[in-house]
């Protein structure tokens, strides 16, 4: 086993094995759903379609509507979604900016005990606090830390989320039609590129998770298949019904 010398490696050492990645769901989490969302929906409304016996344009055009109407309606629900929770937390925000203004000494005291909670000897604990405290913006920064569990400055943006929502939807619906755009006439090849689109986005998924890639793949494609497959059936009934 290699022994690390000097402070210095060992500094360089924990900073290359201590890095995180982004968890705040600032585009991952819309884009994820999104690109999800239009796999499966769109493929569960084109199977849905074609199992009531309709004409291959009829499915096409489905396929289109389906994208256009999912992709702009995730990305308005993302932003409203998105902007809302900041709203709240900006709201939250100017409580607590209010409160260090208005009473600086309870809120450090309010600190402190916060420390000493978490086993800070209660002199240390009051001397952080107090110097912690001198700076408005730092003290409103710890406070929300603390207390909110929220970053101020570090607020998920509805621009973005929208955007990626947008996006990644439209690229997951975009899949059971291409088949058709590109000349397929039967509903197999459009079932099969989303049945691989689900797996590759569940595999994707799971570099960013503790799952491991197959399984997070099996997972996605599971669920998928089977929302198209009910609704494959639940076509063919109605279609049977109406003719």
């Amino acid at each position: 086993m290699a022994i690390i010398e000097t402070d210095a490696v060992l500094h360089e050492a924990h900073r290359d094995n201590h890095t995180h990645r982004d968890v705040n769901g600032g585009w991952l989490r819309p884009a994820v759903f999104g690109a999800m969302d239009g796999l499966v929906s769109n493929l569960a409304l084109m199977t849905g379609v074609a199992g009531g016996a309709v004409s291959q344009q009829t499915i096409v055009i489905t396929g289109l509507a389906g994208l256009a109407a999912g992709a702009f309606s995730m990305a308005a629900g993302e932003y409203t979604s998105v902007a809302s929770q900041r709203e709240l937390v900006e709201a939250e925000l100017d409580v607590e900016r209010r409160e260090l203004r208005r009473h600086p000494k309870d809120e450090m005291a309010e600190l402190a005990a916060l420390y000493e909670s978490r086993g800070v000897d209660a002199p240390l604990a009051r001397e952080v606090a107090r110097q912690l405290s001198r700076d408005p913006e730092q003290a409103l920064e710890i406070h929300a830390r603390e207390e909110l569990g929220i970053d101020p400055g570090d607020l998920p943006s509805p621009l973005v989320a929208a955007v990626s929502s947008f996006g990644a939807f439209a690229l997951g619906a975009l899949l059971p039609v291409l088949p058709y755009l590109l000349g397929a006439s039967a509903l197999w090849p459009a079932v099969l590129l989303a049945l691989i689109g689900l797996f590759a986005c569940g595999a994707v998924v799971a570099r960013v998770t503790a799952r491991s890639w197959w399984f997070s793949g099996l997972r996605q494609l599971a669920l998928g298949g089977a929302a198209a497959a009910m609704t494959y059936g639940l076509g063919t009934l109605f279609g049977v019904a109406v003719g």
